[in-house]
């Protein structure tokens, strides 16, 4: 395309038409880049453990107990939904890779399984 415009004498096109190029390219690419960020939540009856795996950074790894962890869900009327996990002053953002259904969907499972994991006793 950009050869048929320098053909016809619009010859300033061709440098903005490889631009928008490099730019899709760049693009695609911090797509991919993004798309290998993972975040794990895995509960059990003594401990909430939460790894987030970004691309070139180390593993952060977020140790809760199940029996203080309190589930917060923000619903700003302008906003999406923020799901937090509190205690003892310390918070833990979960779930941002979700939209605001399956964050609220999260939250309600996340409630329930912390509920049965304090209700857990030895046998």
């Amino acid at each position: 395309f950009a050869l048929g415009f320098v053909l016809q004498g619009a010859w300033p096109i061709a440098p903005f038409m490889g631009l928008d190029v490099a730019l899709l390219a760049w693009a695609f690419h911090a797509s991919r880049i993004a798309a290998q960020a993972s975040e794990h939540v895995r509960l059990t009856h003594s401990e909430l453990s939460v790894v987030r795996c970004e691309p070139r950074r180390p593993a952060e790894t977020s140790l809760l107990n199940p029996y203080w962890v309190r589930v917060q869900l923000e619903d700003p009327a302008d906003m999406p939904r923020s799901l937090t996990l509190v205690t003892h002053g310390k918070s833990v953002q979960v779930g941002r890779f979700l939209g605001p259904r399956e964050r609220l969907s999260f939250a309600q499972a996340l409630k329930q399984a912390l509920g049965a994991a304090r209700a857990w006793r030895p046998v």
